[in-house]
């Protein structure tokens, strides 16, 4: 019982968190690419009504949000939480949000799609990220007919999101396998059976604080169920093989102890701080916490962390916008607020 235990403790640590999104299209309408203005509001009322004026219990955990009238802060902040996406922030005009008071819940009004409906959750839980997803779908088509054909399935503006338009994606914590150079080899895999690896904002971004999300490619004549089970299958490899590289390297024991108090102390005593820096330095101090090496903090201010840090949301924690240079001092005075009177054994 213990060793199981402390396995679902570590599968924990490393599955960070787990998304499903959804992509769909109304049939009354272009889709977005060749959308009218006109066509663009009447398809952010359509879908505003068809969920908020529901009598599901669900929506009474789900507000609408005039999302182009929302300033660009608060807009990089939920592309930060991976709420929405970079490109539906960079949008000005005629797009909607509808977002759950916990944030586990949100649907993208006109982004590339008509609709993207996403559900994401701590931890490993992807077949409950489907079963939200599922459930809101379900509420819309009460209401609204979907673009679909029988031979292809659910259509959508990007011919890889055509079929079920589902896409699965878990964000992983890899530090082990990223520092013995196993990493490429698990990319190389994975790639090999359509699951892609991305960096902590998905397509284009970079790989930092050894974060990496991991989703599937194509949807086209595989069923939704298909679907979750390969990722988990997937994910369950992946936690063993960082798991396997964790022991290997704790086989030098004194050094990895010394890496990562050593990026505590600068992490939690630092008087400047940039983004990136922030990154790495907690991703040792978080793998310190999943090993129990560091048993002084607790993986609810790692996590909080991660996301309060980012450039948008420390400018909205602090209520004010603030240079890079200010951004900086700000990221280290933060951390030492949250981390304030550890101590390293």
């Amino acid at each position: 019982m213990k060793e199981s235990t402390e396995k679902a403790k570590i599968a924990s640590g490393i599955v960070v968190s787990s998304r499903v999104r959804l992509a769909r299209n109304c049939v009354d309408y272009p889709f977005p690419p060749r959308l009218s203005i006109d066509g663009a509001i009447k398809v952010v009322d359509s879908f505003k009504s068809a969920v908020i004026d529901s009598k599901n219990a669900l929506v009474k955990k789900l507000s609408f949000i005039d999302f182009s009238k929302m300033p660009p802060l608060e807009r990089a902040s939920l592309v930060e939480k991976h709420l929405v996406s970079k490109d539906f922030a960079l949008k000005r005009e005629f797009t909607g949000l509808i977002l759950s008071k916990d944030e586990t819940i949100s649907l993208m009004i006109n982004e590339e799609d008509h609709l993207r409906i996403q559900s994401i959750l701590e931890g490993l839980q992807i077949s409950k990220c489907w079963q939200c997803c599922n459930l809101v779908d379900n509420i819309i088509e009460e209401n609204i007919q979907y673009a679909y054909s029988d031979e292809l399935g659910y259509l959508t503006s990007c011919p890889t999101n055509v079929g079920t338009g589902m896409r699965v994606s878990i964000m992983v914590h890899l530090p082990a396998l990223t520092m013995l150079g196993y990493l490429q080899n698990v990319i190389d895999t994975v790639n090999k059976i359509g699951i892609t690896v991305r960096g902590l904002y998905g397509e284009g971004s970079d790989f930092i604080g050894n974060l990496y999300q991991i989703s599937n490619q194509v949807s086209l004549g595989q069923p939704e169920e298909e679907i979750i089970t390969k990722m988990e299958v997937i994910a369950q490899r992946i936690i063993e093989q960082e798991e396997l590289a964790r022991e290997k390297l704790k086989e030098s024991a004194t050094q990895l102890e010394d890496r990562l108090f050593r990026s505590l102390g600068i992490f939690s005593n630092a008087r400047i701080l940039s983004s990136n820096e922030c990154m790495k330095l907690l991703s040792d101090v978080r793998l310190g916490v999943e090993l129990s090496i560091i048993k002084s903090i607790n993986m609810e201010i790692i996590n909080e962390l991660i996301v309060v840090t980012q450039p948008a949301n420390l400018q909205m924690h602090y209520k004010s916008i603030l240079t890079p240079s200010e951004r900086d001092i700000k990221r280290a005075e933060l951390i030492r607020e949250k981390l304030g009177g550890i101590k390293n054994v």
